[in-house]
């Protein structure tokens, strides 16, 4: 069996790929000078992009755990995730309350997806 790793470094690869499954490590903005909206828009195209790099999209995505540092963005990141998700392949997720490496980071996405 082989494990396919992308964008490795010394802590933790991005992707990683195994048995027809691709691990995404959490995906973060770019930005973080961005409110809840801008910061869950560019999680949500680096997800697009390490998905579209191990051979698999948001239609394959079996689920997503979401870390938000404020329960009161919920709404917020629900806006741009409602508009993002794959029209009848809603995934498993979890959205859990975290704090963050960093105070400007707001929200954290992992995914687990088939390829």
């Amino acid at each position: 069996m082989s494990i396919q790793r992308l964008h490795v470094a010394k802590r933790y690869s991005e992707v990683v790929i195994h048995n027809g499954t691709i691990y995404l490590a959490g995906q973060l903005a770019d930005d973080f000078d961005g409110d809840i909206r801008e910061q869950t828009r560019q999680t949500l195209a680096n997800i697009d992009k390490m998905l579209a790099e191990g051979g698999s999209d948001k239609s394959k995505i079996l689920s997503l755990t979401i870390f938000l540092k404020d329960m009161a963005d919920y709404d917020g990141l629900n806006a741009e995730y409602d508009a993002w998700v794959a029209d009848g392949n809603a995934p498993a997720r979890a959205c859990v309350e975290a704090k963050m490496y960093k105070p400007e980071v707001l929200v954290e996405m992992c995914v687990v997806a088939a390829v």
